[in-house]
Protein backbone atom coordinates (compact mmCIF):
# COMPACT_ATOMS: atom_id res chain seq x y z
CA UNK A 1 0.00 0.00 0.00
CA UNK A 2 1.14 3.53 -0.71
CA UNK A 3 2.85 4.90 2.42
CA UNK A 4 1.03 8.22 2.16
CA UNK A 5 -2.31 6.44 2.50
CA UNK A 6 -1.19 5.05 5.85
CA UNK A 7 -0.24 8.45 7.22
CA UNK A 8 -2.60 11.10 8.58
CA UNK A 9 -2.52 14.61 7.05
CA UNK A 10 0.74 16.34 7.99
CA UNK A 11 -1.04 19.57 8.96
CA UNK A 12 -3.25 17.70 11.42
CA UNK A 13 -0.32 15.69 12.76
CA UNK A 14 1.71 18.87 13.30
CA UNK A 15 -1.14 20.42 15.28
CA UNK A 16 -1.54 17.26 17.33
CA UNK A 17 2.19 16.99 18.11
CA UNK A 18 2.35 20.60 19.32
CA UNK A 19 -0.82 20.26 21.44
CA UNK A 20 0.39 16.99 22.97
CA UNK A 21 3.84 18.37 23.76
CA UNK A 22 2.54 21.64 25.20
CA UNK A 23 -0.58 20.11 26.82
CA UNK A 24 -2.64 22.98 25.46
CA UNK A 25 -4.52 23.81 22.25
CA UNK A 26 -3.94 27.51 22.94
CA UNK A 27 -0.17 27.21 23.39
CA UNK A 28 0.03 24.99 20.32
CA UNK A 29 -1.84 27.63 18.32
CA UNK A 30 0.58 30.34 19.51
CA UNK A 31 3.57 28.22 18.53
CA UNK A 32 2.15 27.40 15.10
CA UNK A 33 0.88 30.91 14.43
CA UNK A 34 -2.75 29.88 13.93
CA UNK A 35 -5.95 30.18 15.93
CA UNK A 36 -6.94 27.88 18.76
CA UNK A 37 -9.99 26.91 16.75
CA UNK A 38 -7.78 25.82 13.84
CA UNK A 39 -5.74 23.53 16.10
CA UNK A 40 -8.90 22.09 17.63
CA UNK A 41 -10.37 21.48 14.16
CA UNK A 42 -7.25 19.65 12.91
CA UNK A 43 -7.19 17.38 15.95
CA UNK A 44 -10.91 16.70 15.57
CA UNK A 45 -10.23 15.63 11.96
CA UNK A 46 -7.57 13.21 13.20
CA UNK A 47 -9.91 11.74 15.80
CA UNK A 48 -12.61 11.29 13.16
CA UNK A 49 -10.14 9.57 10.83
CA UNK A 50 -8.88 7.22 13.57
CA UNK A 51 -12.28 6.60 15.10
CA UNK A 52 -11.15 7.20 18.68
CA UNK A 53 -10.27 10.22 20.87
CA UNK A 54 -6.68 11.37 21.27
CA UNK A 55 -7.38 13.78 24.14
CA UNK A 56 -9.65 13.87 27.15
CA UNK A 57 -11.10 17.40 27.32
CA UNK A 58 -11.26 18.50 30.95
CA UNK A 59 -12.15 21.85 32.49
CA UNK A 60 -9.43 24.26 31.32
CA UNK A 61 -6.99 21.48 30.43
CA UNK A 62 -6.50 18.49 28.17
CA UNK A 63 -4.93 15.09 28.76
CA UNK A 64 -3.76 12.50 26.27
CA UNK A 65 -5.60 9.20 26.08
CA UNK A 66 -3.58 5.98 26.01
CA UNK A 67 -3.61 5.90 22.21
CA UNK A 68 -2.89 9.61 22.17
CA UNK A 69 0.26 9.02 24.22
CA UNK A 70 1.41 6.36 21.76
CA UNK A 71 0.89 8.66 18.78
CA UNK A 72 2.51 11.59 20.61
CA UNK A 73 5.70 9.61 21.31
CA UNK A 74 5.92 8.44 17.69
CA UNK A 75 5.22 11.90 16.27
CA UNK A 76 7.75 13.55 18.58
CA UNK A 77 10.48 11.07 17.60
CA UNK A 78 9.70 11.47 13.91
CA UNK A 79 9.74 15.27 14.05
CA UNK A 80 13.01 15.24 16.05
CA UNK A 81 14.57 12.97 13.44
CA UNK A 82 13.46 15.22 10.60
CA UNK A 83 14.62 18.36 12.42
CA UNK A 84 18.00 16.77 13.13
CA UNK A 85 18.47 15.70 9.52
CA UNK A 86 17.48 19.14 8.21
CA UNK A 87 19.89 20.83 10.64
CA UNK A 88 22.68 18.48 9.59
CA UNK A 89 22.32 18.96 5.85
CA UNK A 90 21.75 22.71 6.07
CA UNK A 91 24.29 23.52 8.76
CA UNK A 92 26.33 26.56 7.84
CA UNK A 93 30.08 26.49 8.01
CA UNK A 94 32.57 23.72 7.38
CA UNK A 95 31.57 20.08 7.79
CA UNK A 96 34.39 19.59 10.30
CA UNK A 97 32.74 21.87 12.89
CA UNK A 98 31.95 20.06 16.13
CA UNK A 99 29.33 21.35 18.58
CA UNK A 100 29.76 20.18 22.19
CA UNK A 101 27.39 20.86 25.08
CA UNK A 102 28.22 20.70 28.78
CA UNK A 103 27.04 22.27 32.01
CA UNK A 104 28.42 25.61 33.13
CA UNK A 105 30.48 24.07 35.94
CA UNK A 106 31.88 21.21 33.85
CA UNK A 107 32.80 23.55 31.00
CA UNK A 108 34.38 26.12 33.31
CA UNK A 109 36.42 23.87 35.58
CA UNK A 110 37.16 20.73 33.52
CA UNK A 111 36.57 21.05 29.79
CA UNK A 112 37.87 24.51 28.89
CA UNK A 113 41.22 24.16 30.75
CA UNK A 114 41.91 21.00 28.70
CA UNK A 115 40.32 21.54 25.31
CA UNK A 116 43.23 23.48 23.84
CA UNK A 117 45.13 20.19 23.76
CA UNK A 118 42.46 18.67 21.50
CA UNK A 119 42.67 21.72 19.22
CA UNK A 120 46.44 21.35 19.11
CA UNK A 121 46.08 17.71 18.03
CA UNK A 122 43.29 18.44 15.54
CA UNK A 123 43.63 22.03 14.26
CA UNK A 124 41.38 21.18 11.29
CA UNK A 125 38.33 20.80 13.58
CA UNK A 126 36.43 23.94 14.52
CA UNK A 127 34.96 23.64 18.01
CA UNK A 128 31.79 25.27 19.27
CA UNK A 129 31.07 24.94 23.00
CA UNK A 130 27.46 25.29 24.16
CA UNK A 131 27.44 25.97 27.89
CA UNK A 132 24.07 25.60 29.61
CA UNK A 133 22.65 23.56 32.46
CA UNK A 134 19.35 22.79 30.70
CA UNK A 135 20.53 20.96 27.62
CA UNK A 136 18.43 20.63 24.47
CA UNK A 137 17.47 17.25 23.04
CA UNK A 138 20.58 15.94 21.31
CA UNK A 139 18.48 14.60 18.43
CA UNK A 140 17.40 18.16 17.58
CA UNK A 141 20.45 18.55 15.34
CA UNK A 142 21.91 21.45 17.32
CA UNK A 143 24.54 19.30 19.06
CA UNK A 144 27.05 16.65 18.04
CA UNK A 145 28.10 15.64 21.58
CA UNK A 146 26.81 16.37 25.07
CA UNK A 147 28.49 15.73 28.41
CA UNK A 148 25.98 15.09 31.18
CA UNK A 149 25.95 14.00 34.80
CA UNK A 150 23.35 11.41 35.74
CA UNK A 151 22.38 7.76 35.57
CA UNK A 152 23.28 7.30 31.92
CA UNK A 153 19.64 6.61 31.01
CA UNK A 154 18.55 9.27 28.53
CA UNK A 155 16.00 8.61 25.82
CA UNK A 156 17.46 11.09 23.33
CA UNK A 157 20.94 9.61 22.92
CA UNK A 158 23.38 6.80 23.55
CA UNK A 159 25.54 7.25 26.64
CA UNK A 160 29.15 6.21 27.20
CA UNK A 161 30.66 6.40 30.68
CA UNK A 162 33.34 9.05 31.10
CA UNK A 163 34.05 8.93 34.85
CA UNK A 164 32.42 8.93 38.28
CA UNK A 165 33.05 11.45 41.05
CA UNK A 166 33.31 12.02 44.79
CA UNK A 167 32.44 15.01 46.94
CA UNK A 168 34.29 16.49 49.92
CA UNK A 169 34.52 19.84 51.78
CA UNK A 170 37.00 22.39 50.47
CA UNK A 171 38.16 25.88 51.45
CA UNK A 172 40.95 28.32 50.73
CA UNK A 173 44.35 27.80 52.42
CA UNK A 174 43.90 31.13 54.26
CA UNK A 175 40.54 30.05 55.67
CA UNK A 176 42.05 26.77 56.88
CA UNK A 177 44.94 28.57 58.59
CA UNK A 178 42.80 31.14 60.40
CA UNK A 179 39.97 28.93 61.64
CA UNK A 180 39.55 26.10 64.08
CA UNK A 181 40.75 22.73 62.82
CA UNK A 182 38.04 20.45 61.47
CA UNK A 183 38.43 16.82 62.49
CA UNK A 184 35.02 15.23 61.84
CA UNK A 185 32.08 16.06 59.55
CA UNK A 186 30.16 17.18 62.65
CA UNK A 187 32.70 20.01 63.14
CA UNK A 188 31.60 21.52 59.82
CA UNK A 189 28.27 22.72 61.20
CA UNK A 190 30.02 25.44 63.19
CA UNK A 191 31.49 26.98 60.03
CA UNK A 192 29.95 29.06 57.24
CA UNK A 193 28.85 26.57 54.59
CA UNK A 194 28.66 27.88 51.05
CA UNK A 195 25.63 26.65 49.10
CA UNK A 196 24.27 27.08 45.60
CA UNK A 197 20.79 26.85 44.10
CA UNK A 198 20.15 23.77 41.99
CA UNK A 199 17.16 22.09 40.37
CA UNK A 200 18.98 18.85 39.52
CA UNK A 201 17.84 16.01 41.85
CA UNK A 202 21.15 14.18 41.26
CA UNK A 203 23.12 17.06 42.79
CA UNK A 204 24.33 16.52 46.35
CA UNK A 205 24.13 19.49 48.72
CA UNK A 206 25.18 19.98 52.31
CA UNK A 207 22.06 18.33 53.76
CA UNK A 208 22.64 15.12 51.80
CA UNK A 209 26.41 15.15 52.30
CA UNK A 210 26.21 15.58 56.09
CA UNK A 211 23.42 12.99 56.34
CA UNK A 212 25.83 10.42 54.85
CA UNK A 213 27.82 10.80 58.09
CA UNK A 214 24.71 10.87 60.32
CA UNK A 215 25.09 14.62 60.87
CA UNK A 216 22.01 16.83 60.73
CA UNK A 217 22.51 20.05 58.84
CA UNK A 218 21.68 23.15 60.91
CA UNK A 219 18.40 24.85 60.01
CA UNK A 220 20.22 28.14 59.62
CA UNK A 221 23.75 28.07 58.31
CA UNK A 222 26.21 30.92 58.07
CA UNK A 223 27.79 31.50 54.72
CA UNK A 224 27.08 32.45 51.15
CA UNK A 225 24.17 31.20 49.09
CA UNK A 226 24.99 31.40 45.39
CA UNK A 227 22.97 30.93 42.24
CA UNK A 228 25.53 28.71 40.51
CA UNK A 229 28.19 26.19 41.53
CA UNK A 230 30.87 28.28 39.83
CA UNK A 231 30.02 31.16 42.17
CA UNK A 232 30.19 28.84 45.20
CA UNK A 233 33.71 27.79 44.22
CA UNK A 234 34.85 31.39 43.78
CA UNK A 235 33.36 32.24 47.18
CA UNK A 236 35.48 29.44 48.67
CA UNK A 237 38.56 30.69 46.82
CA UNK A 238 37.97 34.11 48.39
CA UNK A 239 37.84 32.69 51.92
CA UNK A 240 34.08 33.06 52.46
CA UNK A 241 33.72 29.62 54.04
CA UNK A 242 33.56 25.96 53.12
CA UNK A 243 32.05 24.59 49.91
CA UNK A 244 31.47 21.08 48.65
CA UNK A 245 34.07 20.16 46.06
CA UNK A 246 33.26 17.73 43.28
CA UNK A 247 36.69 16.20 42.74
CA UNK A 248 36.57 16.14 38.95
CA UNK A 249 35.67 19.83 38.89
CA UNK A 250 38.12 21.14 41.49
CA UNK A 251 41.13 18.86 41.01
CA UNK A 252 43.12 21.53 39.16
CA UNK A 253 42.44 24.08 41.92
CA UNK A 254 43.55 21.54 44.53
CA UNK A 255 46.73 20.75 42.58
CA UNK A 256 47.49 24.49 42.41
CA UNK A 257 46.90 24.77 46.19
CA UNK A 258 44.28 27.44 45.59
CA UNK A 259 41.86 25.19 47.46
CA UNK A 260 42.48 22.53 50.09
CA UNK A 261 40.49 19.57 51.36
CA UNK A 262 39.09 20.17 54.82
CA UNK A 263 38.79 16.51 55.85
CA UNK A 264 39.43 13.08 54.36
CA UNK A 265 35.69 12.36 54.51
CA UNK A 266 34.10 12.01 51.07
CA UNK A 267 30.88 10.80 49.52
CA UNK A 268 30.99 8.74 46.33
CA UNK A 269 28.36 9.78 43.82
CA UNK A 270 25.83 7.21 42.63
CA UNK A 271 25.68 8.88 39.23
CA UNK A 272 28.51 9.66 36.85
CA UNK A 273 29.58 11.79 33.90
CA UNK A 274 28.61 10.44 30.49
CA UNK A 275 29.27 11.41 26.90
CA UNK A 276 26.02 11.45 24.90
CA UNK A 277 25.86 10.89 21.14
CA UNK A 278 22.74 11.02 18.95
CA UNK A 279 21.10 7.66 18.29
CA UNK A 280 19.43 8.45 14.99
CA UNK A 281 22.02 10.62 13.25
CA UNK A 282 25.30 9.72 11.65
CA UNK A 283 28.21 10.71 13.90
CA UNK A 284 30.76 12.93 12.14
CA UNK A 285 34.35 11.72 12.16
CA UNK A 286 35.25 14.68 14.39
CA UNK A 287 32.88 13.36 17.08
CA UNK A 288 34.76 10.05 17.17
CA UNK A 289 38.09 11.84 17.51
CA UNK A 290 36.75 14.03 20.31
CA UNK A 291 35.28 11.03 22.14
CA UNK A 292 38.63 9.21 22.00
CA UNK A 293 40.41 12.31 23.29
CA UNK A 294 37.87 12.70 26.13
CA UNK A 295 38.32 9.11 27.27
CA UNK A 296 42.10 9.43 27.24
CA UNK A 297 42.01 12.81 29.02
CA UNK A 298 39.71 11.47 31.73
CA UNK A 299 42.40 9.01 32.86
CA UNK A 300 45.23 11.56 32.99
CA UNK A 301 46.29 13.59 36.07
CA UNK A 302 44.91 17.10 36.52
CA UNK A 303 46.11 19.81 34.16
CA UNK A 304 47.90 21.63 36.98
CA UNK A 305 49.78 18.47 37.98
CA UNK A 306 50.94 17.86 34.43
CA UNK A 307 52.08 21.48 34.04
CA UNK A 308 54.06 21.39 37.30
CA UNK A 309 55.85 18.22 36.22
CA UNK A 310 57.00 19.84 32.99
CA UNK A 311 58.27 23.07 34.57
Amino acid sequence: MNRRRKLPPLTALTAFEAAARLASFTRAANELGVTQAAVSRQIHLLEEQFGFPLFVRLHRKIELTGKGKTLSAAAGDAFDLIAGSVAEISREGPSDELTIAATVAFSHFWLLPRISEFSRQHPEINLRIVTQDNMPNIESGELDIAIRFGSGMWADGQAELLFDDEIFPICSPDYERTNARIVTPDDLTAHPLITNDVDDPTWIGWTEWLAAFSVKAPKKTLGFRCSFYTEAIYAALNGQGIALGWRRLVEDLLAQNRLVRVTDAAVKTRNAYFVILPKRRRHPEAAGLFLSWLKNESHLPSVATRISKTD
